[in-house]
């Protein structure tokens, strides 16, 4: 039976840890995030010389920049972290319907900490963030949609959020201190440049923080299951968008 056993163990694929240091690779996937966030947050009059003369319609322009911007960080992500991508979907895949259960009940505990957060300190506000993600949305087709919204940007966020400022910084700094920073700034990130930081505004924000970085460390600093359960946070909230009529959205 133990020779058996040894020759199966020999015949699946062995999941090696890796390890969490800081690479250059990280350094310019990280920096080019940060650089054009804060560009387009507190400089958007820069603007993209001839945009508005290829692109007329001011809606569709913005869409493309936010579609390059995060095609270009995107595949500095995936250029930096495919090895711990690959090796965090294996693990995944070992149980699959657990993982199942847990995207659905991640963004169900979102949902249901906002409700009782709201009910605690008053009712959250929409931020402007917000209300231009649904503006996209309800102009724009699903085609053009759930690839940025849902493929693309949760992406970037998990691994400069999750992966770095936690699994990769916690390296340096107390774990629950990396955190707490992983849950601000995802938070702030969101409202940069655009209202001021009221708790009413960034409390969605903050509540979406903290169940993708419970479920991240809780999973062993799994960023693919953070970033499973943040796409299908963003799917649901694409498909009610169009789903409910626009007096009502308002």
């Amino acid at each position: 039976r133990s020779s058996r056993s040894s020759v199966a163990s020999m015949n699946r694929p062995a999941i090696l840890p890796l390890p969490y240091t800081f690479t250059p690779r990280d350094g310019f996937a990280a920096g080019f995030y940060v650089v054009f966030v804060l560009i387009f947050s507190y400089a958007p009059g820069l603007g993209i010389p001839g945009l508005t003369q290829l692109i007329p319609d001011p809606l569709l322009a913005g869409y493309v920049v936010n579609l390059v911007f995060y095609l270009c960080a995107g595949a500095l992500a995936v250029w930096a972290s495919w090895r711990f991508a690959v090796r965090e979907t294996r693990i995944l895949a070992t149980r699959p319907w657990l993982t199942l259960a847990i995207i659905p009940g991640g963004v169900f505990a979102m949902l249901l900490l906002s409700v009782i957060a709201g009910l605690v300190t008053g009712p959250p506000e929409t931020a402007v963030n917000q209300q231009a993600v649904q503006g996209l949305v309800v102009s724009l087709p699903p085609l053009l949609i759930i690839p940025l919204l849902v493929v693309i940007a949760p992406f970037v966020e998990e691994y400069i959020f999750r992966h770095l400022l936690i699994g990769k910084l916690s390296k340096y700094l107390n774990l629950w201190v990396c955190c707490l920073i992983s849950v601000v700034l995802f938070a702030g990130i969101h409202l940069a440049g655009k209202e001021a930081l009221a708790l009413p505004v960034l409390l969605p924000y903050l509540v979406m923080g903290a169940v993708l970085v419970g479920l991240y460390v809780w999973a062993g600093n799994n960023f693919m299951l953070s970033y499973g359960v943040h796409a299908a946070k963003n799917l649901l909230a694409v498909l009610l968008t169009y789903a409910i009529p626009a007096e009502l959205l308002q």
